[in-house]
């Protein structure tokens, strides 16, 4: 349980176009809020391949308990992408030890309920994958208000590249 009334599952092929569809809402709100992050979303390009996450196991929503609603939905990726080699480096020491965070979106009708830390919670504590002690995620450098999310839910800042900024958590 994420709280009284969410609950985290992993997804299945049946929650694909709901998955699809919320991250879809999110893009779109952050191209209105002047954000470009998502862009590729709103011309079909989907760099995280969420249909082929889903298949791999990556992805876990998170369900309202009392209608079983989408509220929420994250990647975790326990080997580094593409996109994490260029960002983090290809011989990042970490890479076999860090689980990576992509696409995290919670239904923007609750925004600023504390969903989005809530997930953040459950996702150091929530899940344990064997040999994995750290997590990390990116974000770009010009969203204030994400970054400073990370900062308070206390991921460390290891700088930017490529205009985007890496946070990494160590989890014990």
């Amino acid at each position: 349980m994420v709280d009284d009334g969410v609950y985290a599952k992993q997804a299945g092929q049946d929650d694909v176009n709901e998955v699809k569809a919320l991250t879809l809402e999110t893009a779109k709100w952050l191209n209105r809020k002047g954000l470009d992050q998502w862009n590729g979303l709103l011309h079909g390009k989907d760099k995280h391949n969420i249909t082929g996450a889903i298949a791999r196991g990556e992805v876990f929503t998170f369900r309202n308990v009392a209608d079983n609603g989408l509220v929420g939905a994250v990647i975790l990726q326990q080997s580094p992408s593409e996109w994490d080699k260029k960002l983090w480096g290809e011989d990042d020491a970490h890479h076999s030890t860090a689980i990576y965070i992509h696409r995290l979106v919670t239904d923007r009708s609750l925004s600023n309920k504390g969903l989005g830390r809530k997930i953040m919670m459950w996702i150091e504590n929530g899940i344990v994958y064997t040999g994995k002690n750290r997590i990390k995620l990116d974000c770009v450098s010009n969203n204030e208000k994400l970054n400073r999310f990370y900062l308070e839910c206390g991921y460390t800042y290891m700088g930017e590249a490529d205009g985007f900024n890496k946070y990494q958590k160590t989890l014990y």
